[in-house]
């Protein structure tokens, strides 16, 4: 019996969106437990005695192990083919947040916080791969947009829940004690997607390459289109002011309460998730020219952000939202339409290393300038701005000679 054409188009692209809400599902779970982890680690910390040397390192240290490793593991997620391994060992690694019920000394503590940090660096690459294997059917923005959402979902949901476990008894060890339910079902649910599409990589039918493939036929591993890309990337993350500078700016000079911090990342959270789904979509109606809108959105944040006006503070919130939004979605999906199937674990791990190493420095120099003079952060702002604009320019017009070849 023949099958009709429209069922054999429909059925791998019902079964891609199943995956990508299952995986949405599972990095909602996920972070409900370890974005609530993230959240109280300073408190939880100075609870145990640590010091607050020991906290700043602890929070940069993570941060770095959970982007510098990304590398190393993309590659090997990309050499074994092991993607859902890798996935699992990741989420895996989540488990330690609910085990801080159990620590008493901050040593323990922040061994369980790092090892958090260097499971997300393990599923990242491969999980970003299995995603983008489902969006080639349903379109790239449109597929990461989805698992955005749900994921910011999750990042909003966490902490609310252990605010109010925390609140019963004032008990730290309440608060992390229920977030065994979240760990688990992280697992559960990721199991179910496993079983239900074993074999991702067949829902985008396109010759599959290897890095040594492409080193035998004298390829570079990735193309120049890739790092020109990635410069931009660099760039466009590298002037854009994270929201531990912008909400220390809003409390230090009184502009906003230091109660309402939590709500105003709530806030941004949320448009985060809800802008994901438009910026996604405009990916998939004009790619990568859509990545324009990265630096002309970070641009005017620092002179919202750092105003003196409680209206202005709010806007720049909502913007620092969206700009999220479109790191989170167009960002990665640019990465699955620029790299072959055979080398996108590999090139998702430095695209991610890249990303954090941005972030880094836009932490660090932003921080530096701010407390030297205001006209100095935006200053710098403004200038790494314009040269990625330049580099865009530059990215377009290699794209275009790329597609007349």
């Amino acid at each position: 019996m023949t099958i009709p054409h429209n069922s054999q188009r429909k059925a791998p692209k019902d079964l891609a969106l199943q995956l990508i809400l299952l995986m949405g599902l599972v990095s909602a779970l996920g972070d409900i437990t370890y974005e609530t982890g993230r959240s109280t680690s300073g408190p939880y910390l100075a609870f145990l005695g640590a010091s607050a040397f020991i906290i700043g390192l602890t929070s940069g240290l993570g941060e770095f192990l959970g982007y510098a490793l990304r590398l190393a593991s993309g590659y090997l997620a990309d050499r074994t083919r092991s993607y859902w391994i890798a996935t699992f060992i990741g989420y895996g690694l989540i488990l330690s947040i609910p085990l801080l019920a159990y620590t008493n000394r901050w040593e323990w503590a922040v061994l369980l916080f790092l090892l958090e940090r260097i499971g997300k660096a393990i599923r990242s690459p491969a999980r970003d791969t299995i995603l983008s294997h489902a969006t080639h059917q349903v379109g790239r923005g449109w597929g990461f947009a989805l698992h955005e959402a749900l994921d910011q979902a999750g990042a909003v949901i966490g902490p609310l829940i252990f605010t109010v476990a925390f609140a019963q008894r004032n008990s730290y060890r309440d608060g992390f004690m229920i977030l065994w339910i979240p760990a688990i079902l992280t697992m559960v649910t990721l199991i179910t997607a496993r079983l239900r599409v074993p074999n991702p990589e067949k829902l985008e039918d396109t010759p599959k390459t290897t890095p040594q493939d492409d080193h035998e036929k004298g390829k570079p591993a990735l193309s120049r289109l890739f790092w020109i890309y990635s410069l931009f990337t660099f760039l466009g993350v590298a002037g854009f002011a994270n929201f531990q500078i912008i909400s220390y700016h809003l409390v230090k000079g009184a502009v906003v309460p230091a109660a309402q911090i939590p709500v105003l990342y709530a806030v941004a959270m949320g448009v985060d998730a809800l802008a994901a789904l438009v910026v996604g979509r405009a990916y998939d109606k004009i790619g990568l020219k859509s990545l324009v809108i990265i630096p002309f959105l970070t641009l005017p944040l620092p002179f919202l952000a750092f105003s003196q006006q409680y209206a202005v503070a709010i806007v720049s919130i909502v913007l620092w939202g969206v700009i999220m939004a479109v790191h989170e979605t167009i960002m990665r999906a640019a990465i699955a339409d620029l790299i072959p199937i055979g080398r996108r674990a590999f090139a998702y791990g430095i695209f991610n290393t890249i990303y954090g190493a941005a972030w880094f420095v836009s932490g660090a120099l932003l921080g530096l300038l701010y407390d030297l003079s205001s006209n100095w952060l935006i200053g710098y702002v403004v200038v790494v701005e314009a040269c990625a604009l330049l580099v865009f320019w530059r990215l377009r017009k290699a794209v275009d000679r790329q597609e007349r070849i």
